[in-house]
């Protein structure tokens, strides 16, 4: 047996060195650095400073006014109403009000009521800063495909301290077969300004998060704009064909979206 002593591993590499070409595809934390049994002081901060970006999105009141100035140049009405939730705080404590629409509200909605394929609602959600940036250029790129389909659209509706269920309710005051809600996703240490989508058809105050489609991550770091609407438009079609909605319809729009890009 000879007694030559195998090398010892390479220390000098860094450890940014050997998690380089990963961290590259990933917003995660992956090899951070330690000191001890501890963070080292750079990661430490760094996730200080995402659990705080992410306290404030929650804590973030919606720029309504803004917003529907925003939504106004894609050529359609824009609602401005508010949830029964009435501010921030109590939105945050009674996740029941937000289902539900400020009394008189629906006096808005009301005289906007027709027979519409879809209604569009935006809403803050657990972040006013994912819907405030994100919501406009989704739109943006999806109406004008929708267009060309002849679906017939109701007055966008911006709703201020919004759950996704008050969609339901808007949907059947308006009278719109399918209801697509834009909401701030719970913001996460990696991203504080996602945007979710949530179609259903024929929303029922019985509907459940079952009869539901979620498209989840909509961001420029995320799903883009570009993709995003091509996916609403695929899953939108697949609902209107089949008249159905959530776990009852196979989606299969990241297939779709990856044929596209071969």
């Amino acid at each position: 047996m000879s007694d030559e002593k195998k090398p010892l591993p390479d220390r000098s590499l860094s450890s940014d060195t050997l998690w380089s070409d990963l961290r590259r595809l990933t917003a995660a934390r992956i090899g951070l650095q330690r000191s001890g049994a501890s963070l080292a002081t750079g990661p430490l901060l760094d996730f200080r400073l995402a659990h705080a970006r992410a306290r404030d999105a929650v804590h973030e009141l919606l720029d309504d006014k803004r917003l529907v100035e925003n939504l106004s140049r894609l050529g359609l009405p824009v609602l401005d109403i508010e949830s029964a939730a009435g501010n921030r705080t109590t939105y945050l404590m009674r996740p029941d009000l937000g289902r539900q629409l400020a009394p008189g509200a629906d006096k808005t909605l009301e005289p906007h009521r027709g027979r519409f394929d879809i209604v569009f609602v935006i809403t803050d959600g657990l972040s006013a800063g994912a819907v405030q940036s994100h919501a406009a250029p989704v739109l943006a790129h999806l109406l004008p495909l929708l267009a060309k389909q002849n679906w017939t659209i109701a007055p966008l509706v911006v709703i201020r301290n919004g759950r996704v269920a008050v969609g339901d309710v808007i949907a059947n005051v308006l009278n719109a077969d399918c209801i697509a809600v834009l909401i701030g996703e719970r913001p996460g240490l990696s991203a504080p300004d996602s945007m979710g989508a949530y179609l259903t058809w024929q929303p029922t105050p019985q509907s459940t998060d079952a009869d539901r489609n979620c498209i989840s991550n909509i961001r420029p770091d995320g799903i883009g704009y570009i993709d995003a609407a091509r996916k609403l438009l695929h899953l939108l079609q697949t609902i209107r064909t089949q008249r159905l909605s959530g776990v009852r319809i196979k989606d299969d729009s990241d297939r779709l979206l990856s044929d596209e890009n071969e």
